[in-house]
């Protein structure tokens, strides 16, 4: 503002400081944008931008700087050409699924094993609205085909490391049966991370990710992110404009922060995940152990292919033999150095009870069809050294 001075100390006070013209540097991290509006010298300029004819901001429903360079950094890891962010991963499914076409009147096929949230989304919420839902096992290619036949749905939905059975979907077959169909292939690629895996360059429509999870990777911010198309990221944009799930900047700056070290934090959770799933799958007590990195798992193959020498994910799941729920709770109590918590992706290790968290929101006998049982336990390595996870499991499993 020109002659500042010449205002009022409150005046002053409120203005000092803001708005300075650019300078000759730029930062070398990126600054948080809190402001809720923004200002031009042209009402031109702001005419534009609401027409969407220029680039710029308005208001942080609309966008702000902090989000578009988070949004740009997990575009570029996914290869794709552009990425929309929401307040949760909730938020980023049920507007990809919406803007892919799911509405009243149309049918969408989903993993019978997904997230208990995604479950309940497609299978209650969605249903209520006049969607119709068709669930299938996704590992099992004909079933899928079937499926869509006899659906024509608008949108196929699936995981590529499904939660909390760890099964690994075949995305470029999962994608060529979908456009066989004329149906999108929406891939929730929140396990694998981008390190892991990257769905568009498999044909899929949109890779979407719970960016809580590894993107943020400390277990201190809650967001989600969506990578499509271009024309695809244009209608999210017009999308959340009016339903307003929008990512905040502090929160956009935190994802941004960890997905500079995803890489460094990814390998050794993998590794730690490879060995504590060898460790359990001997353990007498342990009836069954999920994890595609063993060599004794169906789809290990299938994930060699996928994921290459990078690692097969830090989520595993183990059932606790002859457990009830009582049972599994005393040993999750029992635990010293690994947390309970109803979260996964961060630098500790974490433990959880589906079916009384995740996938509480499903009934029993769809627990049951799922394959959850009152014995299944979620974990999510950490960071910390293998060894002394493996013994604060032992110590727990007595």
């Amino acid at each position: 503002m020109k002659n500042l001075r010449s205002k009022a100390f409150i005046t002053r006070a409120v203005h000092a400081g803001e708005r300075v013209p650019p300078a000759d540097f730029t930062p070398v991290v990126t600054p948080i944008h809190p402001t809720v509006g923004y200002t031009y010298n042209s009402m031109d300029d702001l005419d534009a931008i609401f027409a969407t004819t220029r680039e710029g901001y308005v208001y942080p429903r609309y966008g702000s700087p902090t989000v578009t360079a988070f949004e740009t950094a997990v575009a570029e890891l996914e290869n794709g050409e552009a990425a929309h962010a929401f307040s949760t991963g909730m938020a980023a499914i049920h507007a990809a699924l919406l803007v892919a076409g799911v509405r009243a009147g149309t049918s969408v096929v989903t993993a019978l094993d997904v997230y208990g949230a995604t479950f309940t989304l497609v299978n209650r919420l969605l249903s209520q609205l006049g969607v119709t839902a068709h669930l299938v096992d996704a590992t099992d290619l004909a079933a899928v085909e079937k499926t869509l036949e006899q659906a024509r749905p608008v949108g196929l939905l699936a995981e590529t490391i499904s939660n909390p059975l760890l099964k690994v979907a075949d995305i470029a077959s999962l994608a060529e049966l979908a456009h066989k169909h004329a149906a999108q292939l929406l891939i929730d690629n929140t396990f694998a991370s981008p390190y892991l895996c990257n769905p568009l360059s498999l044909r899929a429509d949109y890779a979407i990710h719970s960016a809580t999870k590894y993107i943020g990777g400390h277990g201190d911010v809650m967001a989600g992110v969506v990578v499509t198309s271009t024309e695809n990221r244009k209608k999210l944009y017009e999308l959340n404009k009016l339903v307003g799930s929008t990512l905040g900047p502090f929160e956009a700056w935190l994802g941004l922060r960890g997905l500079k070290t995803l890489s460094l934090r990814m390998r050794q959770q993998c590794a730690n995940a490879l060995l504590i799933a060898q460790w359990l799958a001997v353990h007498p007590r342990i009836a069954r152990v999920n994890y595609p990195g063993l060599s004794t798992n169906p789809q290990h193959a299938l994930a060699q292919k996928l994921f290459g020498d990078k690692g097969f994910g830090g989520v595993l799941s183990f059932e606790i033999a002859n457990a009830d729920r009582a049972t599994t709770f005393r040993f999750m109590e029992s635990l010293e150095l690994c947390q309970a918590a109803t979260t996964l992706g961060d630098i500790y290790t974490l433990v959880l009870h589906p079916a009384t968290s995740s996938h509480r929101g499903l009934s029993a006998e769809e627990r049951a069809r799922v394959g959850i049982g009152e014995g299944l336990v979620r974990l999510s390595a950490g960071i910390e050294d293998a060894a002394d996870i493996i013994a604060d499991l032992e110590q727990a499993l007595g």
